[in-house]
Protein backbone atom coordinates (compact mmCIF):
# COMPACT_ATOMS: atom_id res chain seq x y z
CA UNK A 1 0.00 0.00 0.00
CA UNK A 2 1.44 3.38 -1.02
CA UNK A 3 1.46 6.40 1.28
CA UNK A 4 -1.22 8.07 -0.83
CA UNK A 5 -3.44 5.01 -0.67
CA UNK A 6 -3.05 4.88 3.09
CA UNK A 7 -3.83 8.59 3.44
CA UNK A 8 -6.96 8.09 1.35
CA UNK A 9 -7.95 5.19 3.58
CA UNK A 10 -7.38 7.34 6.66
CA UNK A 11 -9.50 10.16 5.21
CA UNK A 12 -12.35 7.79 4.53
CA UNK A 13 -12.02 6.31 8.01
CA UNK A 14 -12.27 9.75 9.61
CA UNK A 15 -15.34 10.61 7.56
CA UNK A 16 -17.02 7.36 8.58
CA UNK A 17 -16.03 7.87 12.23
CA UNK A 18 -17.34 11.44 12.19
CA UNK A 19 -20.65 10.31 10.70
CA UNK A 20 -20.86 7.60 13.34
CA UNK A 21 -20.30 10.10 16.15
CA UNK A 22 -23.08 12.30 14.78
CA UNK A 23 -25.46 9.34 14.54
CA UNK A 24 -24.60 8.27 18.10
CA UNK A 25 -25.27 11.75 19.48
CA UNK A 26 -28.64 11.92 17.69
CA UNK A 27 -29.63 8.48 18.96
CA UNK A 28 -28.44 9.21 22.50
CA UNK A 29 -30.72 12.22 22.90
CA UNK A 30 -33.71 11.33 20.72
CA UNK A 31 -33.83 7.62 19.87
CA UNK A 32 -32.22 5.24 22.36
CA UNK A 33 -34.53 5.68 25.33
CA UNK A 34 -37.78 5.66 23.35
CA UNK A 35 -36.80 2.52 21.43
CA UNK A 36 -35.72 0.73 24.61
CA UNK A 37 -38.99 1.52 26.40
CA UNK A 38 -41.02 0.63 23.32
CA UNK A 39 -39.43 -2.80 23.17
CA UNK A 40 -39.95 -3.32 26.89
CA UNK A 41 -43.56 -2.12 26.96
CA UNK A 42 -44.52 -4.31 23.99
CA UNK A 43 -42.65 -7.37 25.33
CA UNK A 44 -40.62 -7.70 22.14
CA UNK A 45 -37.82 -9.32 24.09
CA UNK A 46 -40.14 -12.25 24.78
CA UNK A 47 -40.01 -13.29 21.12
CA UNK A 48 -37.63 -16.25 21.20
CA UNK A 49 -36.37 -15.87 17.63
CA UNK A 50 -34.69 -12.60 18.59
CA UNK A 51 -32.87 -14.36 21.42
CA UNK A 52 -31.67 -17.12 19.07
CA UNK A 53 -30.35 -14.54 16.62
CA UNK A 54 -27.95 -13.19 19.26
CA UNK A 55 -26.13 -16.54 19.59
CA UNK A 56 -24.13 -16.78 16.31
CA UNK A 57 -21.64 -13.85 16.72
CA UNK A 58 -19.92 -15.10 19.92
CA UNK A 59 -20.05 -18.69 18.63
CA UNK A 60 -18.25 -17.67 15.43
CA UNK A 61 -15.59 -16.01 17.57
CA UNK A 62 -15.26 -19.10 19.75
CA UNK A 63 -14.56 -21.24 16.69
CA UNK A 64 -12.30 -18.74 14.94
CA UNK A 65 -9.13 -19.97 16.65
CA UNK A 66 -9.78 -23.54 15.50
CA UNK A 67 -10.51 -22.34 11.96
CA UNK A 68 -7.25 -20.39 11.95
CA UNK A 69 -5.36 -23.48 13.12
CA UNK A 70 -6.88 -25.61 10.36
CA UNK A 71 -6.03 -22.98 7.75
CA UNK A 72 -2.44 -22.69 8.97
CA UNK A 73 -2.01 -26.45 8.67
CA UNK A 74 -3.73 -26.43 5.27
CA UNK A 75 -1.20 -23.87 4.00
CA UNK A 76 1.57 -26.48 4.22
CA UNK A 77 0.00 -28.21 1.19
CA UNK A 78 -0.05 -25.18 -1.07
CA UNK A 79 -1.25 -21.58 -1.46
CA UNK A 80 -4.65 -20.65 -0.13
CA UNK A 81 -7.62 -20.58 -2.41
CA UNK A 82 -9.26 -17.15 -2.59
CA UNK A 83 -12.06 -18.00 -0.16
CA UNK A 84 -9.62 -19.57 2.30
CA UNK A 85 -7.51 -16.43 2.37
CA UNK A 86 -10.59 -14.31 2.93
CA UNK A 87 -11.73 -16.63 5.72
CA UNK A 88 -8.32 -16.35 7.40
CA UNK A 89 -8.44 -12.56 7.33
CA UNK A 90 -12.10 -12.52 8.47
CA UNK A 91 -11.36 -14.66 11.53
CA UNK A 92 -8.38 -12.54 12.55
CA UNK A 93 -10.39 -9.37 11.98
CA UNK A 94 -13.22 -10.60 14.20
CA UNK A 95 -10.83 -11.29 17.08
CA UNK A 96 -9.00 -7.96 16.71
CA UNK A 97 -12.24 -6.00 16.32
CA UNK A 98 -13.67 -7.46 19.51
CA UNK A 99 -10.50 -6.53 21.39
CA UNK A 100 -10.91 -2.96 20.15
CA UNK A 101 -14.49 -3.08 21.39
CA UNK A 102 -13.40 -4.18 24.86
CA UNK A 103 -10.95 -1.29 25.07
CA UNK A 104 -13.53 1.25 23.95
CA UNK A 105 -16.07 -0.22 26.36
CA UNK A 106 -13.74 0.70 29.22
CA UNK A 107 -13.23 4.17 27.76
CA UNK A 108 -16.93 5.01 27.41
CA UNK A 109 -18.46 3.10 30.32
CA UNK A 110 -22.11 3.06 29.29
CA UNK A 111 -24.92 1.45 31.26
CA UNK A 112 -27.15 -1.16 29.57
CA UNK A 113 -30.76 -0.69 28.43
CA UNK A 114 -32.06 -3.38 30.76
CA UNK A 115 -31.00 -5.29 33.85
CA UNK A 116 -30.12 -8.82 32.76
CA UNK A 117 -27.22 -10.08 34.86
CA UNK A 118 -26.03 -9.63 38.45
CA UNK A 119 -28.51 -6.77 39.02
CA UNK A 120 -26.58 -4.52 36.65
CA UNK A 121 -27.68 -0.85 36.62
CA UNK A 122 -29.77 -0.05 33.55
CA UNK A 123 -32.22 2.40 32.03
CA UNK A 124 -35.26 0.19 32.49
CA UNK A 125 -34.19 -1.62 35.65
CA UNK A 126 -32.88 1.26 37.75
CA UNK A 127 -33.43 4.39 35.65
CA UNK A 128 -29.69 4.75 35.06
CA UNK A 129 -28.73 6.23 31.71
CA UNK A 130 -25.56 7.67 30.27
CA UNK A 131 -21.81 7.34 29.89
CA UNK A 132 -19.28 7.11 32.69
CA UNK A 133 -15.88 7.34 30.99
CA UNK A 134 -12.94 5.23 32.16
CA UNK A 135 -14.95 3.14 34.58
CA UNK A 136 -14.41 -0.57 34.03
CA UNK A 137 -16.82 -3.44 34.58
CA UNK A 138 -19.40 -5.63 32.90
CA UNK A 139 -22.19 -3.43 34.26
CA UNK A 140 -21.01 -0.49 32.12
CA UNK A 141 -19.98 -2.19 28.90
CA UNK A 142 -22.92 -1.51 26.62
CA UNK A 143 -21.13 0.82 24.20
CA UNK A 144 -20.11 -0.12 21.58
CA UNK A 145 -21.93 -3.38 20.92
CA UNK A 146 -19.60 -6.37 20.90
CA UNK A 147 -22.05 -8.47 18.89
CA UNK A 148 -22.35 -5.80 16.19
CA UNK A 149 -18.58 -5.37 16.13
CA UNK A 150 -18.08 -9.10 15.64
CA UNK A 151 -20.72 -9.25 12.91
CA UNK A 152 -19.23 -6.48 10.80
CA UNK A 153 -15.65 -7.43 11.60
CA UNK A 154 -16.24 -10.86 10.10
CA UNK A 155 -18.86 -10.13 7.45
CA UNK A 156 -17.23 -6.86 6.44
CA UNK A 157 -14.15 -8.65 5.12
CA UNK A 158 -16.32 -10.92 2.98
CA UNK A 159 -18.36 -8.01 1.64
CA UNK A 160 -15.29 -6.01 0.68
CA UNK A 161 -13.09 -8.83 -0.59
CA UNK A 162 -15.75 -10.95 -2.27
CA UNK A 163 -18.53 -8.76 -3.72
CA UNK A 164 -20.60 -11.82 -4.60
CA UNK A 165 -21.11 -12.49 -0.90
CA UNK A 166 -22.57 -9.08 -0.06
CA UNK A 167 -26.23 -9.97 -0.38
CA UNK A 168 -25.81 -13.11 1.69
CA UNK A 169 -23.78 -11.25 4.34
CA UNK A 170 -26.37 -8.48 4.62
CA UNK A 171 -29.29 -10.91 4.78
CA UNK A 172 -27.57 -12.83 7.59
CA UNK A 173 -26.27 -9.80 9.48
CA UNK A 174 -29.29 -7.48 9.50
CA UNK A 175 -31.61 -9.69 11.61
CA UNK A 176 -28.85 -10.26 14.16
CA UNK A 177 -28.31 -6.51 14.53
CA UNK A 178 -32.05 -5.91 14.94
CA UNK A 179 -32.22 -8.65 17.57
CA UNK A 180 -29.72 -6.82 19.79
CA UNK A 181 -32.08 -3.86 20.06
CA UNK A 182 -35.22 -6.00 20.16
CA UNK A 183 -33.89 -7.94 23.16
CA UNK A 184 -32.81 -4.69 24.86
CA UNK A 185 -29.28 -6.01 25.03
CA UNK A 186 -28.10 -2.78 23.42
CA UNK A 187 -29.25 0.71 22.54
CA UNK A 188 -29.55 1.68 18.88
CA UNK A 189 -26.42 3.84 19.16
CA UNK A 190 -24.47 0.91 20.66
CA UNK A 191 -25.25 -1.17 17.58
CA UNK A 192 -24.36 1.67 15.20
CA UNK A 193 -21.01 2.24 16.92
CA UNK A 194 -20.20 -1.47 17.09
CA UNK A 195 -21.08 -1.95 13.42
CA UNK A 196 -18.91 0.96 12.33
CA UNK A 197 -16.01 -0.18 14.51
CA UNK A 198 -16.15 -3.68 13.06
CA UNK A 199 -16.41 -2.33 9.52
CA UNK A 200 -13.41 -0.03 10.00
CA UNK A 201 -11.24 -2.85 11.31
CA UNK A 202 -12.40 -5.00 8.38
CA UNK A 203 -11.54 -2.24 5.94
CA UNK A 204 -7.98 -1.92 7.24
CA UNK A 205 -7.54 -5.68 7.41
CA UNK A 206 -8.68 -6.05 3.82
CA UNK A 207 -6.22 -3.41 2.66
CA UNK A 208 -3.30 -4.69 4.70
CA UNK A 209 -3.91 -8.27 3.55
CA UNK A 210 -3.96 -6.96 -0.02
CA UNK A 211 -7.36 -8.39 -0.74
CA UNK A 212 -8.66 -6.37 -3.65
CA UNK A 213 -11.35 -3.89 -2.62
CA UNK A 214 -14.44 -3.73 -4.84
Amino acid sequence: MTNEEYRDLLRRSLIVAGSCILAVVICYFWVDRSVAFFGYDHHINKIEVFRWLTYPPPEVQNWSALVLTVLIVRRAWGPFLRWQRVLLVACITLIVADDFRISLGDVFGRYWPQTWTHDNPSLIGTGTYGFHPFQRGDDIGSFPSGHACRIFGFAGVWMMAMPGSRVVAIVLSAPMLVSLVAMNYHFVSDVIAGSVLGALVAMYATHLARLKMA
